[in-house]
């Protein structure tokens, strides 16, 4: 090897070293001032960070509709603002833009004013929700009087289209953007609510810088929610509710429509009800369903139930033949009908059809309170219905071991014993759909609640609650009920159709005196057409005026509702001739 080639390969070596210096001395001083930002001085970078205008926003996602069973919105999202502001720019007029704020927004003008000067932050919200008109026009006038840090982002304003239609089933969101108050909004949150983004970005003096630091997460909007109900069905009862409310100075009604073979609730309407946009101005009483909240006596309707249950367990037939005394001793108490009469001679049908209490007192006897309480239980009395709205109750069917010899008569004409609207539809409908109860629907396919329920038709289940035979039977004897000069109800009955129906007159048992405090509910129920039924209506009335009856005034409530629905679905008359029943038997019995 030649001097030159032992020099070359010593100087290379040599800047082998240097390099292998220089990298080590580089690294050495990224590692430290790694350490120094990620240990020594973090918080202090971060609190510059924050000073620098680090700002993280929610990207609102837009919450799913709510639909009637036609794809007709009760409940939607449409465009809105939230109104937001940066405090490090609106402290200098903190309390000149504070009352512009809330005069336009009407909002605490202390509450806005603290908002606008915390120190420890660049963002916070004003108002959420607001009209896109009037947040524009609000941030617009503090422009032009040269007010700055208030602006405006997007935040999908909830709106009901069809006011107070449906309002005790849909529900309200509460002045928080973030709080879900009442109803289907509260019960299916979840599903409706989607998940907001957020977005965060750099600003500087005032506005976001174009290459600054920015991550952004999209929403995911939510889903819809498709009902059973027919808007143009529940908004022509709630207007009669409206109406006989009002006549009758009641406090209170509350109207069902069932498809009979479904199950599935085409109305399920209340009065008084609320505008769920403005659901602060309602009472707290009329915010819900009565429908489902409210328990009451049923009265002479339950009559149906034990006058099935009598004939599925072979007890009676419709012709079967009944002395019916001017009163009834059981017991310390003395049993008596609605009206006035001396001995009569009727068939089960005829007591049906007149509503004596005397009369399903005395078929009832033929049943121990075992039976009957299984049966009441079979068509779901004490039972909640579980259609998805939040605060219904069970009703109460005491256990037939605390049954005495009176309970057990006065359970089998409607006394003793409460339930909700839904619920007595759901048993009545049992008549119409061959025996079966049907377990109602309020919502179209499947949904989840947000305590993890699953509701829907898809999830629709039915129980035998009396035989077939025992039902038709039953459906013929409730066609007396509205048959003119024979029932109980003949205002209930439509022209050109068998509708099958029972009155139902109950004593309310008043808050105070835990007592009978004179005051009642009135109710009628019932199917049409009675030989092939296809909807089942329920009308309850409650506190009516001294005079009204089940017959005389939620009967023809009854009528206006299921013609309405007759007609609009285009069910045709059956064009067949009512059961040929006799009411009476003996000497002079007539029919």
């Amino acid at each position: 090897m030649t001097a030159t080639q032992r020099s070359l390969r010593g100087s290379s070596h040599v800047r082998l070293r240097i390099g292998l210096v220089l990298i080590a001395m580089l690294l050495s001083l990224f590692g430290a001032r790694l350490f120094q930002l990620q240990g020594v001085d973090s918080k202090a970078y971060a609190a510059r960070a924050d000073a620098a205008g680090l700002v993280t926003v929610t990207l609102p996602a837009t919450r799913g509709r709510i639909l009637d069973r036609d794809g007709v919105p009760l409940a939607e999202s449409v465009s809105g603002m939230m109104v937001v502001a940066d405090p490090t720019r609106t402290a200098g007029d903190a309390e000149a833009i504070a009352k512009i704020l809330a005069d336009r927004l009407q909002l605490d003008y202390f509450e806005v004013l603290e908002k606008l000067t915390k120190d420890d932050t660049r963002f916070v919200y004003i108002d959420r929700r607001v009209p896109s008109t009037v947040a524009t026009a609000v941030v617009e006038e503090l422009e032009s009087r040269e007010y700055v840090g208030v602006d405006t982002r997007p935040d999908p304003l909830r709106t009901y289209p069809a006011g107070d239609v449906a309002a005790n089933l849909i529900g309200f969101l509460g002045d928080d953007a973030d709080e879900v108050s009442g109803g289907l909004e509260r019960n299916f949150d979840k599903l409706l609510a989607g998940k907001d983004g957020t977005e965060t970005y750099e600003v500087g003096g005032g506005n976001r810088i174009p290459l600054g630091d920015n991550s952004r997460v999209e929403a995911v909007d939510g889903r819809d929610l498709r009902l059973t109900i027919d808007r143009d069905v529940q908004w022509f009862a709630q207007r009669l509710l409206r109406t006989t409310v009002e006549q009758t100075k009641a406090r209170s009604a509350a109207a069902v429509v069932m498809d009979s073979r479904t199950g599935e609730l085409l109305a399920l309407a209340d009065y008084p009800t609320f505008d769920p946009g403005a659901p602060g101005k309602a009472r707290k009483a009329d915010l819900g369903s009565r429908a489902l909240s409210d328990v009451y006596e049923p009265g002479s309707v339950e009559k149906v139930l034990t006058a099935a249950a009598l004939l599925d367990a072979g007890k009676v037939s419709p012709t079967t033949r009944i002395k019916v005394p001017a009163e009834l001793p059981v017991l310390d108490r003395t049993i008596h009908d609605w009206f006035d009469h001396g001995l009569m001679r009727l068939t089960m049908a005829g007591v049906l059809a007149r509503s004596s209490n005397i009369g399903t007192a005395l078929a009832a006897a033929e049943m121990s309170s075992e039976e009957i309480w299984s049966y009441l239980d079979k068509f779901g009395l004490g039972r909640r219905t579980d259609v998805g709205i939040p605060g219904e109750t069970r009703g109460l069917l005491p256990p037939p071991e605390s049954w005495s010899v009176l309970s057990r008569a006065q359970i089998a004409f409607g006394q003793g014993l409460s339930v909700n609207a839904l619920q007595m539809t759901a048993a009545i409908n049992a008549i119409a759909n061959d025996g079966e109860v049907v377990a109602p629907s309020l919502v179209r396919g499947r949904a989840t609640t947000t305590t993890g329920e699953v509701v829907g038709t898809a999830t629709t289940t039915s129980r035998r609650a009396v035989s077939p035979q025992a039902a038709k039977q039953t459906a013929q004897m409730m066609e007396l009920v509205t048959t003119p000069e024979v029932g109980t109800a003949p205002g209930a009955g439509i022209e050109g159709y068998r509708v099958a129906g029972k009155t139902g007159t109950a004593q309310q048992v008043g808050a105070k005196c835990k007592c009978y405090d004179g005051s009642m509910a009135v109710s009628f129920g019932g199917f049409a057409p009675a030989d092939d039924p296809r909807f089942t209506a329920y009308v309850v009335i409650q506190r009516p005026r001294a005079g009204a009856s089940g017959g005389g005034t939620a009967g023809p409530v009854f009528r206006k509702i299921l013609t309405h629905v007759l007609q609009k679905y285009a069910v045709a008359p059956t064009d067949t001739p009512p059961a040929d029943i006799p009411i009476k038997w003996g000497p002079r019995a007539g029919r």
